[in-house]
């Protein structure tokens, strides 16, 4: 927490003002405990939060939206950089959305544990983008954005998350999900030099090569690199309370009627339905085997009822015998684009509707 606390203040992220000059939100910390890849405990880690919920449109805030990356814009990067045999950097800005000047007129009341004692009835008058403010995020990504084109990189068209730099000789790409980036290319002096300028403009930790991104972890082999989520799967399974389950062949019973178009039967709490489906929608960026299964249940969002709660569990229940599975990488192949399309022609009998599905191969690694 003191360590959170003088970060802020070295960003000069507030101004003590009298109150009354604004109406203040609420602030409150948020504790997390960073782990690496094998599970193993990383760091305890502070953070201090605005309780943004409270902003009003605006007056507090007035754009939000902020990109992420598509997972198979991951997919594509790392094919095109293993194939190369390409070094894969991952870094991390620490405090990120402090480094972001905040334009509107937001107040905040003092951190618990940290009042000024001189002035403890001020509020403080946020100039940088803290945490938990609905305009954190989008205010980062213009502030990375404006500097990433002022060191020559291009956006990408296809994914805002992804910038391109080309030029000669060199070509470099760069990620970014948040303050957690990707960086590779294919000249390593300029990728060093660019890492120092970067490092100069914001707090930069350097995880050097990549092992874990995004809950996603990294293995090097000889051939390539797999990825896979297992820890990721895990905590899942724990959360459901179905870690204790046995495991099944299969992500649904092949039959149709098992989840069928309409909601029959009693209705269930959807926000447990909600929160498993978009948890295992992330856990196909290395699972293409779990998609059909995950755009099926997801069909029901709206409306769910029991069956389809069960039949949700019962997916759950099959990466536990698989955990180990994922997703390899080859190095050195090819990069000819393939793809495979087909459709089931009527497949769900209680509509006449099709599912179509497809798979995007670039080399020998599915990209898509």
């Amino acid at each position: 927490m003191d360590e959170e606390f003088e970060a802020l203040h070295r960003n000069n992220t507030w101004k003590l003002v009298s109150r009354g000059a604004g109406v203040p939100i609420g602030c409150k910390w948020v504790y997390r405990v960073k782990r690496k890849s094998d599970g193993s405990v990383d760091r305890y880690k502070a953070r201090l939060m605005a309780k943004g919920f409270l902003h009003t449109a605006g007056r507090d805030y007035f754009e939000t939206y902020s990109p992420v990356m598509k997972p198979v814009t991951i997919r594509l990067v790392l094919t095109i950089a293993f194939s190369h045999r390409w070094c894969v950097l991952q870094l991390d800005i620490n405090n990120a959305f402090l480094h972001d000047t905040l334009h509107e007129e937001v107040y905040m009341e003092q951190p618990s544990g940290y009042v000024d004692p001189l002035y403890p009835s001020h509020v403080c008058r946020l100039t940088k983008a803290l945490y938990g403010l609905k305009q954190a995020p989008r205010a980062w990504y213009q502030e990375l954005s404006l500097f990433l084109q002022r060191c020559g990189f291009t956006k990408s068209r296809a994914d805002a998350s992804l910038f391109i730099y080309s030029s000669h000789d060199v070509i470099v790409y760069f990620l970014v999900y948040v303050n957690d980036i990707l960086l590779t290319g294919n000249n390593v002096p300029w990728l060093d030099q660019f890492v120092k300028t970067l490092s100069a403009r914001f707090a930069l930790k350097d995880l050097s090569t990549l092992h874990h991104f995004l809950g996603v972890e990294v293995t090097s082999t000889a051939g390539g690199m797999f990825l896979s989520q297992s820890q990721y799967i895990t905590d899942i399974l724990t959360q459901f309370k179905i870690d204790g389950a046995k495991d099944v062949s299969t992500p649904l019973v092949v039959s149709d009627k098992h989840v069928p178009l309409q909601s029959p039967g009693s209705a269930t709490d959807a926000t447990q339905f909600l929160r498993l489906l978009g948890l295992m929608q992330y856990f196909v960026i290395t699972r293409p085997d779990v998609a059909f299964a995950v755009n099926r249940l997801s069909q029901f969002m709206h409306a769910p009822s029991e069956l389809h709660w069960q039949a949700a569990k019962r997916l759950l229940r099959y990466p536990k015998g698989t955990v180990c599975l994922g997703l390899f990488l080859r190095v050195g192949q090819p990069l000819s684009l393939r793809v495979y399309t087909d459709s089931d022609w009527g497949g769900i009998s209680t509509a006449g509707r099709s599912t179509t599905a497809y798979l995007v191969y670039l080399g020998t690694n599915l990209i898509s």
